[in-house]
This record gives structure tokens, sequence and C-alpha cells, in this order.
């Protein structure tokens, strides 16, 4: 008799569609009787709370770039940063608690590959000279759940002049770190760690690709990705790597984490469509956090007239995986 032992990562479809994950209001309200959520968030939403670990705190808010606008209004901001998929630290969506036990000070970024020089800086010196804002934008999580966050941070295409590829490279690798001992995510050894994604150099220097240092005027919360994750709003949340440690250019395309574990599934461009559905699931509608209704999924999420262009003469490739 065959018997097929499952990976923590392989998942019902009951356990990972949207109807089953969503935050509602119904559930809002009990988690807010319940008491902990709001205990344990308010200890990392409070702009005091980064006063004395993050020396970037007394630079937010970030100067407002009102050019890119969000379909719907800001989510609530304890609901965004406590409802969060990071593997690393576990495949529920209450890893808040967990993602503290990660050190963000010192935190380096690699440079490497086909740049004209390699080197390594500190978050806080590339920081000092990147043009920092704020932009709202919407996020789209493969999983059909859907928020609008303040992001803040610095345009890609900023850190590309920093980091000076060379003309032959034709894509970006962005890597997390690798610390299994804070990490229990991981300690699995069925996934292939650390989270690796990547883009072209056309989408890295696209004007909305964005590299994310906060979120709602302060610095981002250990469970959003701090202290560094990019943010491609046209695409599935799971390219937004976060906890960035390497920035690698290179001629070959990429191989991501989710392409890697689930090729089928999960590809290299992952460009909203709400008509290319997922092989078990609908990509047509999502589920706003914080609502119980569902709205109609836009193409691009809402971006096309600032990303389409790039996709035009691509034939052959699954844009929307």
């Amino acid at each position: 008799m065959l018997i097929k032992l499952k990976r923590g990562w392989e998942k019902p479809e009951s356990a990972v569609t949207p109807e089953h994950l969503f935050w509602n209001r119904r559930r809002l309200i009990k988690s807010i009787a319940a008491g902990p959520i709001i205990a344990g968030a308010a200890s990392f939403l409070g702009k005091e709370a980064f006063a004395n670990t993050d020396p970037s705190a007394t630079l937010y808010p970030f100067k407002k770039n009102d050019k890119y606008k969000a379909p719907r209004p800001i989510t609530s901001e304890m609901l965004a940063a406590t409802y969060n998929n990071y593997y690393e630290f576990g495949s529920s969506k209450r890893i808040f608690e967990a993602a503290k036990a990660l050190p963000l000070r010192p935190w380096e970024i690699k440079v490497a590959g086909m740049v004209e020089k390699p080197f390594t800086i500190g978050l806080d010196d590339l920081m000092k000279k990147m043009p920092l804002e704020e932009r709202i934008y919407a996020h789209r999580c493969v999983e059909a759940w859907s928020m609008v966050v303040p992001w803040s941070g610095f345009a890609m295409k900023a850190f590309l002049e920093l980091a000076k590829p060379l003309a032959s490279a034709k894509y970006v690798v962005m890597k997390t770190f690798q610390n299994p001992k804070v990490a229990a995510g991981q300690r699995a050894s069925w996934f292939p760690w650390p989270y690796t994604e990547g883009l072209t150099m056309a989408e890295a220097a696209n004007e909305l690709t964005l590299l994310v240092t906060g979120v709602y005027g302060k610095p981002l919360p250990h469970s959003m990705g701090a202290p560094l994750r990019l943010h491609t709003p046209w695409k599935y949340g799971f390219k937004s790597v976060k906890a960035i440690v390497l920035v690698e250019f290179t001629d070959k395309r990429p191989t991501s984490f989710w392409e890697e574990l689930q090729g089928n599934e999960y590809g290299f461009w992952a460009n909203v469509n709400p008509d290319m559905p997922h092989p078990r699931w609908s990509q047509a509608t999502e589920t706003v956090l914080g609502q119980d209704e569902k709205v109609p999924t836009v193409i691009w999420n809402g971006y096309g007239e600032f990303v389409a262009h790039m996709y035009k003469d691509l034939k052959g490739e699954k844009l929307f995986m």
C-alpha cells in the first residue's frame, strides 16, 4: 500500500482558501473581545515602541507621495500588522509575536553579482542615501484577500542607481535572512530556505516598485517584514520578500521560493489577473480585511497604467502565475 506523508506546507484546500482564512467583522469583534490580539499588537503599533530599538524611528513619518491611488480606504493598522503570511515564523496568520524574536539591528544588505563593485551597506546608512517617501498602495494576496496600507520607503529605482548593475544584468534576486535559532519555520527542511524572490530589471526599475522600511508613519513591525521588504502592488503578495539581506544581479532568471515548492501554482511573474484562476480557487474576487463582503479583483490590481507596457511583447510567458 502506498502511503504519502504530507510535508508541512502541503495543506488541504479548505486550509488555504480565503473562505477559511479571512478576517471579517464578526471575527474581529470576537478577537477584540478576547483581548490578546489588542494586547500583543499594542506593543509594536505605537511609535514609542521603536524609540530605543530602531535608529530610523525619528525619521517618520515620511513625506507623502499622492500620485498612486488605492481603490479603498486604508486598512486598520492593527489588522494589517497582525494578519500576515511569514513562513519563517510559522504557517498560521498569527505570527506577530513569534516574529519579534528577530533582531533588527545591526542589519546589513549585501549587494552582489553583476554590479560595477559589490558592497555591503547598513540599513540606516542606506536610508540616508535614499529619497524617503510614503505611498498608499493596495496589497493583494494570492489567497484572495487584500488590504490597503500606507507604505514608507524608497523607490527601488533609486536603489539601482546606488547599486550600479551592469548592462548585462537581466534580473535582480532578493533573499531574506537565515536564522533558524529565532525563526522556527526555517528549521523545516522541506522548505528551500532562505526565501528567494526576483524581478526583471524592468520591473525593478518601474516607478511603482518600492523597498519598504515602514508603515503607518513608523518603522515596519517585525510581522510585516522588518526592517526591509519589497512591495510590488500589481503582483500577488508572495513576491514581496521580507527582511532582505541580499540583493544580487544576474543574467539568469531566478527560481523563487514558492516556484520551487509548487511551480504549477506559483510562478515567476505572479501578476494579478481576475481571469486567471489559481489551480485550486478563483481569483475573480477578493475579501478586504475587516469587511464581510467580497469585491471584484481588477487586472494588475488596478495599476495597469504603470505596468502593463512591460509585458506587451512577452509571448509564451505565463504572466499571471
